[in-house]
């Protein structure tokens, strides 16, 4: 599906070459046929298919490389991006639902609630636009000194600086986490209440168990069940790359890798990174299976 989509694109595969004026008819002739783009579909289909069982996935027009090696180079920056969002995401998200649900109708439940919302309906590319704005620009004072973070790229020399990439790794970190820590203290805060009022929670807490003990042992293991499902479709989004983050950081990730595929119509380049999203939906969705059994008893795998 994905590839007869991208073959009905205004201009096809040749886009980029099309908007070269140095071009001629004759050229694009011979380009469509050395790229095999004068056949059926059908059959480009099945020769790109063939290719990709042997794990070719084509040629990067507008990176002048093997599509698995533009991938693999800029993988490397998103799981750095990606992996920091996620343990943000999921230890604030997380203890945020669990301290509104715990709290409910309490000032805190009220402002975990509200800051759901306001990251929920957030435009990424306006709040990514007013944090730099904020913390690169104009800056911060602390214990007397002027701070600014950077607000683009993923360090400031080749040299490898653990303080400068840390500092790089930020602004695009908060901003990527702020739908996920919105999202997820929501679901916690919704499966918490509902566990916190079964039988078994109620009996715990009658037997002497404290408090604390009572909402991590036996409450959060089994209110964590469909904050899964929520986790595992979002994680190939995260792997994949935000684009929007990414371009706007200037992050070289797999994000920004779409966008310049995108603006150029690089096709091999296009079916490459989406084939890879594919994959990860379907392996975090077995991921969550697992983890059904893990959490849940109940299930069973025969």
């Amino acid at each position: 599906m994905l590839f007869a989509i991208l073959q009905k694109a205004p201009g096809g595969p040749l886009t980029p070459y099309l908007q070269n004026p140095h071009i001629t008819e004759a050229d694009i002739a011979r380009l469509k046929h050395n790229l095999g783009l004068d056949q059926p579909v059908y059959v480009q289909y099945f020769k790109w298919l063939f290719r990709v069982l042997q794990g070719d996935f084509g040629w990067s027009m507008s990176n002048s490389e093997p599509v698995t090696q533009a991938i693999m180079d800029r993988l490397p920056a998103t799981l750095e991006l990606m992996g920091s969002a996620f343990l943000f995401s999921i230890t604030i998200g997380v203890t945020a639902g669990i301290i509104s649900a715990v709290k409910q109708y309490s000032w805190i439940d009220y402002a975990v609630t509200t800051f759901a919302f306001f990251g929920q309906s957030m435009p990424v590319f306006w709040f990514a636009l007013m944090v730099q704005l904020a913390f690169s620009v104009v800056g911060f004072t602390a214990f007397g000194y002027h701070f600014s973070l950077p607000s683009a790229g993923i360090a400031t020399s080749d040299n490898f600086d653990l303080g400068d990439r840390v500092q790089h790794l930020i602004l695009p970190t908060i901003v990527l986490s702020l739908l996920f820590i919105a999202t997820w203290s929501r679901f916690m805060r919704s499966s918490m209440l509902e566990v916190v009022r079964t039988d078994y929670m109620r009996t715990a807490a009658a037997k002497g168990v404290s408090q604390r003990a009572v909402i991590l042992k036996h409450g959060l293991k089994n209110a964590l069940i469909p904050l899964v499902t929520v986790i595992a479709l979002s994680l190939p989004g995260l792997v994949a790359g935000a684009v929007v983050t990414e371009t706007i950081f200037a992050w070289p990730g797999m994000g920004r890798l779409f966008y310049n595929a995108l603006t150029q119509f690089d096709f091999a380049l296009l079916m490459g990174y989406m084939m890879l999203v594919s994959f990860l939906v379907i392996f975090f969705n077995l991921v969550a299976d697992v983890c059904y059994a893990w959490l849940d008893p109940r299930v069973k795998y025969t």
